[in-house]
Parts: structure tokens; C-alpha cells; sequence
């Protein structure tokens, strides 16, 4: 008859978990050189006295190829980046830089007056500002009898 110690119980299990913690560390080296990125541009939002200003980073892209929509409390940001002229996919080593048409929604934390926002683009960088929307005054309504003739 065998003799189950409870001490030894646990052994296989911890050296599971040596074997898939020195899995993962492997496989996580194999991995440092890579970006799994997103395919649409980094965006700060700041809030100032009367504005909202939103800056993105665009490299590579020209004003031409850039759109900016806003409806409905949501800021739209379209765009399109071109790689180098002549070089081909196979040709890359490292590509870090996504290529292509990209587009990205921000729901705006505040109400903006739509009609007066502006855009720049400059050295790489969208500037947009959002003007926000004078805050609303609550207005007492007089409410009237229906019964009364």
C-alpha cells in the first residue's frame, strides 16, 4: 500500500508553476523588440479656462490628408499616412510607424461650441481647440392650470 504524505502533495504543482513562469519569461523576451501598437495616433486632451485643446502626434502625415468632424459631443479625427516612396513592405527591418487610413472618436467631457472649434497642424503635431459651450442658466418655467377656465 502507498503512502500519501501531504507535504509531497503539492510538489507537481509548484513545478508547474516554475515551468510556466519560465515559459512566460521566454516567451516575454522573445517579444521586447515588437510593438503591437494601435493603429491610429497618441491624443492629449487638455482642459483650460474657457477650452478644450486636444494635441496629436502625426508623423508622417500631411494637412492635406487629415480631417476633423465633430457632431453630437464626439470629436472625429481621420486620417492617412503614407510610407516612403519607393520602399516596399519587404524591404522594412523594423516598421513601427503604421501605414495607411486610420480614424479615431473621442466622446468630448464637456459641451463645445461646435461652431468655433479651430485645427492646426504644424511640425507633426494637430492642435485643436474646442471652445466649451457657455454653462447653461436654469430657467423657471411658469406652469399654468389646465382646470382653470
Amino acid at each position: 500500500m502507498a503512502i500519501f504524505r501531504w507535504g509531497q502533495a503539492w510538489d507537481p504543482f509548484r513545478d508547474l508553476e516554475r515551468e510556466v513562469d519560465r515559459l512566460l519569461a521566454s516567451v516575454s523576451l522573445s517579444f521586447q523588440g515588437l510593438r503591437f501598437g494601435r493603429q491610429y495616433p497618441p491624443v492629449n486632451v487638455y482642459e483650460v479656462d474657457d477650452e478644450l485643446l486636444l494635441t496629436a502626434e502625426l508623423p508622417g502625415t500631411r494637412a492635406e490628408d487629415l480631417e476633423v468632424l465633430v457632431a453630437d459631443g464626439v470629436l472625429t479625427l481621420k486620417g492617412k499616412r503614407t510610407g516612403a516612396a519607393g520602399i516596399t513592405d519587404d524591404h522594412y527591418r523594423r516598421q513601427e510607424r503604421p501605414q495607411g487610413s486610420w480614424q479615431r472618436s473621442l466622446t468630448l467631457p464637456t459641451l463645445i461650441q461646435e461652431d468655433k472649434l479651430s485645427a492646426e497642424f504644424t511640425n507633426g503635431v494637430l492642435r485643436v481647440r474646442l471652445p466649451k459651450a457657455p454653462a447653461s442658466i436654469p430657467r423657471q418655467i411658469q406652469v399654468s392650470d389646465g382646470n382653470a377656465e
